[in-house]
């Protein structure tokens, strides 16, 4: 079968089942109709990669459902997942779930099992996901048979430990692309905030969980939960800026989700309401590892403003941020801001400085850019249309980024 014709049967078949025009899809994609219906009918090639990659999401699918083979950008292995996984699959703790009296092993040090949790959320927003993926097998194995020996007196602040080690792994493995057992991993701090007595930390998980459903693409069901826990959480009437800072990071995710089904009316509305809340919190804080404030909520105008394609806001936002207000340890959430930045730069096609801007986020953080798909799609597209004369440090980029 020709592969033109498959990839256009491909888009027409999401595009039916998404039940959208071709007038819809072609403007959503910023292509006439004419052009989709040529593709469609495999009359003519995808030309651009941009283009696929807004083809995908606003189909909600994988840019390799669409294409005939598989692309040709390798996706970089996080090659510390297996030992995550193999914890996580094995339950250790489980027989003594089952028998506790014969379950031996020695009283936890919760005070011990408390810094490396923190370690372990220091590393993650540092964005040193290698280091933190080889510490946290461990500590998923130690807080999981805590919790069978661990006095009475001590089970609420080990199954509180459980939660944020939890969070920690789902944060994780979201970032780095393993959606699937970053889900396994927020239920789990689902089940330990409850166990805990801890509705708050349940808030947390809420947050943590509505970001891994919108890479599983499950957008509505995301925006659905956040929006209800946040909902909850303003019903306890709760003023503290602990769980100010929590509601405040659930309608910001409430914005990434509504950004991702390029409902522009939606994410507009939760960033209202993040902005507000940020405006009582007054300061930028990092409860529960959030990173929230008023410098988050223009993070994410930036990033909202690049899915929907509005370059010129993007760059206005993100060049008036001054990211000194962020704590020091929050390297991943600074590199992120040129990442989306360059983003926006490559939808003007400025290509010189989307490099530039890129080259600023790996000297933040390498690892960043290493696992980021997105970045790894902006990087593949860029060397397309390579103009070497005004990028000539590119192909090393993206070399390095593990993009060709």
């Amino acid at each position: 079968m020709d592969a033109r014709a498959e990839i256009g049967r491909r888009v027409a078949r999401a595009r039916r089942r998404r039940g959208l025009s071709q007038t819809v899809l072609a403007e959503l994609v910023g292509r006439s109709e004419s052009w989709l219906s040529q593709v469609e009918r495999g009359l003519r090639t995808i030309d651009s990669h941009s283009v696929l990659i807004r083809l995908a999401e606003v189909l909600s699918v994988e840019i390799s459902q669409l294409t005939a083979h598989e692309t040709d950008t390798e996706i970089v292995k996080y090659e510390p997942v297996a030992g995550i996984r193999d914890v996580m699959a094995r339950y250790g703790a489980l027989p003594g779930v089952i028998n506790a009296s014969a379950y031996v092993g020695r009283a936890p040090n919760v005070h011990g099992l408390d810094r490396e949790m923190r370690r372990a959320n220091r590393l993650y927003q540092a964005a040193r996901y290698d280091e933190v993926g080889r510490l946290l097998p461990g500590l998923i194995d130690a807080v999981e048979q805590a919790r069978l020996t661990c006095a009475l007196a001590e089970r609420r602040t080990v199954e509180t430990l459980r939660a944020l080690t939890y969070h920690s792994v789902t944060m994780t493995l979201s970032r780095v692309g393993d959606a699937e057992l970053a889900w396994m991993a927020a239920d789990r701090s689902i089940a330990a905030a409850e166990a805990a007595e801890r509705p708050l930390l349940g808030a947390v998980s809420a947050y943590r969980l509505g970001y891994v459903l919108i890479r599983l693409k499950q957008v509505g069901n995301a925006e659905d939960l956040l929006m209800r826990a946040a909902d909850a959480l303003s019903s306890t009437r709760r003023s503290k800026p602990p769980a100010l800072s929590v509601r405040g990071g659930l309608y910001l995710a409430a914005a990434t989700a509504a950004a991702t089904r390029f409902d522009r009316a939606g994410a507009d509305r939760h960033l209202a309401m993040a902005r507000k809340v940020a405006g009582k919190v007054g300061a930028d804080r990092n409860d529960f590892w959030s990173a929230f404030g008023p410098t988050n909520v223009v993070i994410h105008e930036v990033s909202t403003a690049v899915a929907f394609g509005d370059a010129k806001l993007a760059l206005e936002r993100g060049e008036s941020l001054d990211l000194d207000r962020l704590g020091p340890g929050l390297r991943g959430r600074r590199a992120q801001v040129f990442l989306d930045m360059a983003r926006a730069y490559a939808q003007q096609r400025k290509d010189a400085a989307a490099v530039n801007t890129l080259l600023r986020a790996e000297r933040v953080s390498p690892e960043l850019v290493r696992y980021d798909q997105r970045t790894n799609d902006l990087l593949t597209e860029l060397v397309r249309r390579e103009h070497r004369a005004s990028t000539p440090e590119l192909r090393g980029l993206a070399h390095r980024a593990g993009a060709i």
